[in-house]
């Protein structure tokens, strides 16, 4: 697989093995993705044709977790469940999810269902004494709209797609672009889906890495740079055709999920979803109304952080944040980057056609914009 900086995109940080939301100790990511059908002009009504998926991130792998959380929204129309108890107690309870826009229902019950299954939530006490089989947790599901390309009103996410991206979530090496809940998304007029990135942090005490997840399908062309170099102006052809939905452009959403293992609050973690936005901007993206934005960030430090009594936790100063800011954005810029240099170009519904980021083009644009600053 292609990755960004494979075309000499220059990137500023210094990122992990992986160079993905994995290399933070105990992440691990999976996917279900579903291709069906052959592109026509009459799909719309055609249940069987499906470009879509669910991508999961499981917190600690399959270990019961409940870890400190943030979020914050840079644009609302979009959806992220299970929000309001993050917001209200600082916890994470299980996996995230992200999937199409309407499916975030039976990813969300389906969810609920493999937590049940696999004894994956805290359990309800009573006089001291757990209540077998009863408990609560709130399922984070999250969304980007992939109806250009996918049939989205045909619902083809089943509960199993949930349960084989669960059960198939894994550490190491993570697949980018038209994989899981990215399938069928668009990004800054090109092929856009999932990708990831990662950066260290070396400070006095301790070194750290914050790793990031995006599903990209947001963003115009006529906005879209890479090191202030505005591609979208420079490349030539390799044009959207979408004769029979064509939105506004720009109009789509980001999900984006932030993990580190530095031992943070829940509201240092959403100030770091707060510095999102500049790696989305600094590509030329998050101008847009029609788009969900919705950014959240977790810690798998402070591991028994959770309980019904008293916890010690450890907790890194505000006055130590600054680099892990910075990490945050240089790992989002490249994590979207990496999610359209990897994407392969797609047709879709009614046979409208989403083309891939031309590899050739990108490197010469940067040859040629290198060529220009040397002299």
């Amino acid at each position: 697989m292609i990755r960004a900086r494979d075309l000499g995109i220059p990137f500023e940080g210094e990122c992990g093995k992986y160079n993905s939301i994995t290399d933070v100790d105990g992440v691990e990511v999976g996917f279900s993705t579903i291709i069906l059908g052959e592109p026509s002009e009459d799909t719309t009504m055609n249940t069987e044709f499906a470009r879509t998926g669910v991508t999961c991130i499981l917190p600690r792998g399959k270990k019961r977790s409940a870890l400190f959380a943030g979020r914050f929204d840079l644009n609302g129309n979009g959806e992220l469940t299970g929000t309001h108890w993050i917001d209200d107690s600082g916890f994470l309870h299980g996996p995230i999810m992200i999937t199409n826009t309407n499916s975030v229902g039976i990813v969300r019950d389906a969810t609920s269902k493999w937590i049940i299954k696999n004894d994956f939530y805290y359990p309800v006490f009573k006089d001291g004494e757990e209540v077998k089989g009863l408990g609560y947790f709130y399922p984070t599901v999250g969304e980007t709209f992939d109806g250009v390309l996918n049939n989205i009103n045909g619902f083809m996410v089943k509960e199993e797609n949930a349960v084989e991206a669960l059960e198939t979530a894994k550490g190491g090496f993570v697949k980018e672009g038209n994989v899981g809940g990215g399938t069928g998304m668009r990004c800054h007029s090109f092929k856009g889906g999932t990708g990831t990135s990662s950066r260290k942090i070396k400070i006095e005490e301790g070194d750290y890495t914050i790793g990031v997840l995006v599903q990209a399908n947001h963003g115009t062309r006529e906005e879209f740079r890479i090191a202030g170099i505005p591609f979208g102006k420079k490349i030539i052809g390799h044009e959207q055709i979408t004769d029979h939905l064509a939105p506004k452009p720009g109009d789509g959403s980001i999900i984006v999920v932030v993990a580190t293992d530095a031992p943070f609050m829940p509201w240092q973690l959403s100030k770091i979803c707060k510095r999102v936005p500049l790696g989305i901007g600094n590509l030329g993206g998050g101008f847009q109304n029609n788009s969900g934005d919705i950014f959240i960030a977790f810690s798998t430090a402070n591991e028994n952080v959770f309980s019904y009594s008293i916890s010690t936790i450890e907790m890194l100063s505000d006055e130590k944040i600054d680099p892990f800011y910075k990490a945050t954005a240089e790992a989002v810029e490249e994590a979207i980057v990496n999610a359209m240099v990897a994407a392969e170009s797609m047709y879709g519904r009614n046979n409208n056609f989403v083309p891939a980021l031309p590899h050739d083009q990108v490197v010469d644009i940067l040859e040629r914009y290198a060529a220009l600053i040397s002299r």
